[in-house]
């Protein structure tokens, strides 16, 4: 959190970094911040505390908070993947296309989505009767583990979650290959073996963090529940609320610096 935190700092505040690129990554590492600190605390608390309840209301919270920035950062982290398609393949018109006006609403799209799309989410998920006393076998409140403790008949709303993330999900990810074929392309067909190195470890980092947090978030959103449990729920629920997070690319900070 603290680097992220950092980059916050340095990307809003440094006038040489003044581009599409730090833009949207000073906005993913604020999501970031945002999305940890909807989990991490009362992760912190349960582990040192005696009373693990959690009441209805700050159950609710939560997962709104962690659908509103989960789906605000699917979707920026396709614009992200959009945007170096531009730097690279279109360099020359990269200051036309990505101008700072359509770097707002791109930002704010992603925002208003996800702050959207978590209405419905946790409307969905808690639509249903909870009449009894339930345990979570997670370490922070889940749909999908919610929706199983309801009294009612859950299918409606699995299958709801189920398209929803299906669309939220797979509509970024065909943007970002998309975009990462015409890169690929773009650069084997570059004869210099040096500017095939930059622009590969420009978009390392980010391909790292998209494969962490769509592959997991996929697996914990887009499978039958019925083919495992909740202790194999809880790597991948890590893996998409904890881990992409904490590895923001940071080195596309310093490698693009020096």
């Amino acid at each position: 959190m603290a680097m992220n935190g950092l980059i916050i700092f340095i990307t809003w505040t440094d006038p040489r970094l003044n581009s599409p690129m730090y833009f949207f990554l000073g906005h993913l590492s604020f999501l970031d911040v945002c999305f940890i600190t909807t989990t991490i605390p009362q992760m912190l608390i349960h582990l040192v505390a005696k009373n693990h309840i959690v009441s209805f209301v700050s159950c609710s919270t939560q997962m709104y908070l962690v659908f509103s920035m989960g789906v605000a950062e699917c979707i920026l982290l396709a614009f992200m993947a959009y945007d170096r398609y531009v730097a690279i393949c279109h360099p020359l018109s990269y200051a036309q296309i990505m101008s700072r006006q359509v770097c707002v609403k791109l930002v704010s799209t992603a925002w208003f989505f996800g702050l959207i799309n978590g209405i419905l989410l946790d409307y969905m998920t808690f639509r249903g009767p909870f009449c009894r006393d339930n345990h979570i076998e997670n370490f922070f409140c889940e749909a999908p583990i919610v929706i199983a403790l309801s009294c009612g008949d859950p299918q409606f709303s699995l299958t709801t979650i189920f398209a929803d993330a299906i669309v939220v999900l797979l509509s970024p990810m065909v943007l970002i290959v998309i975009s990462y074929a015409h890169i690929l392309a773009s650069i084997l067909g570059r004869a210099s073996s040096s500017g095939r190195g930059k622009t590969f470890s420009t978009c390392a980092s980010h391909l790292t963090v998209v494969i962490f947090f769509y592959t997991s978030a996929m697996f914990s959103y887009m499978n039958p529940r019925s083919t495992h449990g909740p202790d194999k729920d809880k790597p991948f629920s890590l893996l998409y609320a904890i881990i992409p997070p904490c590895a923001t690319p940071t080195s596309i900070v310093f490698k693009t610096r020096k």
